[in-house]
C-alpha cells in the first residue's frame, strides 16, 4: 500500500466529495456532482493561505482533509489552522491514511506561520477522538454549533 497526500486537483473532486458523502453525518447535503461548489470551496481556501489535500492510494482518493487558516484576535494577532471535513473511507480506516493526511495538514499549517492547529469532532465518534489523542492531540474545548 503506496498513500501519498498531495493537494487536490479538479480531477479529484467528484471522488473526493463522495469520501466526505460516505462519512458525512448528514449526506443528503452532499452533492457530487456539484463539482463547481466544491472547487470555489478549494479556491476560496487557497486564497486564504489553506489547501484541500486528498490522500491518493494507487491513483485512487481515499481521503480528504481541509486546513483553513486564519488570523486570530489573540496571540498577538497569530495565524491559526482549523482542520474541517476530515475524512477517510471506511475500506481503508486503520491504515495509516488518516495520520498521513494529518501530517501533511500540520505540514501547511506550518508553513503558514501557524501557531497552532485545531478541529472539532463530533461527541459520538469515539473512534476519531482516540484517533485524534493518539496523535498528540488534546481535547482542551467544548464545542458548539447553531445551524442557520
Amino acid at each position: 500500500m503506496s498513500v501519498s497526500v498531495r493537494p487536490i486537483e479538479p480531477g479529484d473532486v467528484r471522488a473526493a466529495s463522495l469520501v466526505v458523502k460516505g462519512g458525512a453525518n448528514f449526506p443528503d447535503e452532499e452533492h457530487e456532482d456539484n463539482v463547481e461548489a466544491y472547487w470555489s470551496a478549494v479556491t476560496e481556501t487557497r486564497a486564504r493561505r489553506g489547501d484541500v489535500l486528498v490522500a491518493d492510494l494507487d491513483g485512487e482518493v481515499v481521503g480528504v482533509l481541509q486546513v483553513i487558516v486564519f488570523q486570530h484576535f489573540q496571540y498577538t494577532g497569530g495565524w491559526c489552522a482549523e482542520l474541517e471535513s476530515v475524512h477517510v473511507r471506511d475500506d481503508q480506516r486503520n491504515r495509516g491514511v488518516g495520520a498521513a493526511l494529518l501530517a501533511a495538514a500540520e505540514d501547511v499549517a506550518r508553513r503558514a506561520g501557524c501557531y497552532r492547529v485545531q478541529l472539532t469532532s463530533r461527541k459520538f465518534r469515539v473512534d476519531a477522538h482516540r484517533f485524534y489523542l493518539a496523535h498528540g492531540y488534546e481535547a482542551t474545548s467544548e464545542g458548539f454549533k447553531k445551524s442557520l
